[in-house]
């Protein structure tokens, strides 16, 4: 697994938020907020992951299997979120488990704080009082970071996940420097970006892919950048 140093969090803006990191084995969350929830976040981020592991150990074909998974009624919430919308985007289930833990440690934040940012390998949840602006890291393309958009609190929750075939460990059977997802779920929005990314193959790709993307129930925007080249669609904001 190739580690890629995390230089792109000391870019989100703090603006009197408290901003610290929780981490248990591979989930390293980044996380802002009004007040340090660090204790009440490392709580939920161990149950969550308990609840997976646990979930893995009697079903280990949802660690490793590449295409969806029977939804299971009898699963642990997270569990059942992932079979859910790794169904939808047609991918495996933990295509999606960034997002998802992301996800459901905000839900246990959410009343605790009016702006809550949490940071999932390059997934991210939101809440906020306030409009922010997104910034994409795209590795090495000369749009990294060039390419910003807003997000207005109206439509927080939300979720903002990115896949990448040249960033990080994830696993990505296209070519693109970054794959970003916005949705009311991060779950979603992290199993769509993989199963968009994999759409992309060349500067060629972009504009199937994107009208591939967008017509997964519950995604409203995507944004595409391969090298030079970039594409959007749906509900994007652009500064």
């Amino acid at each position: 697994m190739k580690y890629e140093a995390r230089t792109y969090r000391n870019l989100i803006s703090k603006n009197n938020l408290k901003s610290y990191n929780v981490a248990i084995a591979e989930s390293d969350l980044f996380i802002s907020s009004d007040v340090n929830l660090a204790s009440e976040a490392k709580k939920s981020l161990l149950h969550h992951r308990l609840l997976l592991e646990n979930y893995i150990k009697k079903h280990p074909q949802f660690l490793s299997s590449l295409l969806p998974l029977p939804e299971d009624g009898l699963a642990p919430p997270i569990v059942r979120d992932m079979l859910i919308n790794s169904n939808i985007c047609g991918v495996g289930p933990m295509a999606a488990v960034a997002g998802a833990i992301a996800q459901f440690v905000g839900n246990d934040l959410f009343d605790l704080t009016e702006t809550l940012i949490i940071e999932n390998g390059g997934d991210i949840y939101l809440k906020s009082k306030e409009k922010l602006t997104v910034s994409v890291y795209a590795g090495k393309s000369p749009l990294s970071y060039k390419v910003n958009f807003i997000v207005k609190p109206k439509n927080t929750p939300f979720g903002i996940c990115t896949s990448s075939a040249t960033v990080g460990p994830s696993l990505s059977f296209g070519k693109a420097d970054a794959v970003c997802v916005l949705s009311k779920s991060a779950t979603l929005a992290d199993a769509a970006a993989s199963a968009i990314g994999n759409n992309v193959k060349s500067k060629n790709d972009i504009k199937k892919a994107l009208d591939f993307g967008i017509k997964i129930k519950g995604v409203t925007g995507i944004i595409i950048i391969l090298g030079s080249e970039m594409g959007a669609i749906g509900e994007v904001e652009f500064v």
